[in-house]
């Protein structure tokens, strides 16, 4: 992360390590709160369209276009109209991974009725050692989260030995998710170069977020990819981590969203989904 040096006034300073003494957090972090409000980019950051629980309840329809959401950040994942593929948003671009296996650059006017983006700006950069399954990698990921109780994002990059992972098919109607998932499209991929983007979610956001670890793949010459089954690395890989304690949630006016039934906990449901089939 790049570094400046800023001279303070004396008073400015005291307010400063006041403020840090405070929040209990370091006066850099403070500072990046501080300027990212004032400039209208704020850093750590989590912008979420729709629910997890609307997906679930067959809530497919487009509310927010490619183009809105790569104003609010360069990073995450999600879906497109009528579950039209995967969304993976890596540096800055959004990526569709189809039920046919194609991966393309997502048109700007595409629309999405879920997805969840950050502007990633790491607080750990470091290298972890081969992780052999979907279980081990998230154990790794453990070992850099200080708390239970806020939002993060991961990004590893390296070789892989095997990836498996699937892409949603368009729905017809407004089936549930959990039937729709049945006809999800699996694919196995050997010796390949590429990025996990992940975000973990708190227990408390299985409401309206995905608890725990969610990742979508994407291989480095970007032609394959998807949701993330399992995977196992040819060594070590680079992990990144932000930590985000800033929640912004956009909720569609669709008729759909509107007029649906999200009294239900998702959670069952969408832990199936999430599964190979």
């Amino acid at each position: 992360m790049p570094s400046f040096v800023v001279n303070l006034p004396a008073l400015l300073r005291d307010a400063l390590e006041r403020e840090a003494t405070r929040v209990k957090d370091s006066p850099s972090n403070v500072v990046a709160a501080a300027i990212g409000q004032y400039l209208g980019t704020p850093a750590h950051t989590v912008f979420q369209v729709s629910t997890s629980g609307a997906l679930v309840a067959g809530v497919y329809a487009g509310v927010v276009s490619v183009r809105t959401l790569l104003n609010h950040g360069d990073f995450g994942l999600g879906t497109f109209a009528n579950l039209d593929g995967e969304m993976v948003v890596l540096d800055g671009l959004a990526y569709q991974v189809q039920g046919t296996g194609r991966v393309s650059v997502a048109d700007r006017e595409a629309r999405a009725p879920f997805a969840v983006v950050t502007r990633f700006t790491p607080d750990t950069d470091t290298t972890i050692e081969a992780v052999h399954s979907f279980e081990e990698l998230t154990h790794q990921c453990d070992e850099l989260r200080k708390s239970s109780n806020i939002f993060y994002a991961f990004r590893l990059d390296g070789r892989f030995k095997v990836v498996r992972a699937r892409a949603v098919n368009p729905s017809e109607g407004e089936a549930r998710l959990v039937d729709t998932a049945k006809a999800q499209s699996e694919f196995t991929f050997s010796e390949v170069e590429g990025t996990l983007v992940g975000i973990w979610s708190p227990a408390f956001s299985s409401a309206f977020s995905v608890p725990g670890y969610h990742f979508h793949f994407l291989s480095d010459d970007r032609r394959q990819g998807g949701h993330l089954l399992d995977c196992i690395s040819a060594g070590d890989l680079r992990l990144q981590c932000e930590s985000m304690t800033d929640f912004h949630l956009v909720l569609p006016e669709t008729a759909s969203f509107l007029n649906a039934d999200l009294s239900n906990d998702p959670a069952a449901e969408l832990a199936y989904a999430e599964q190979a089939h």
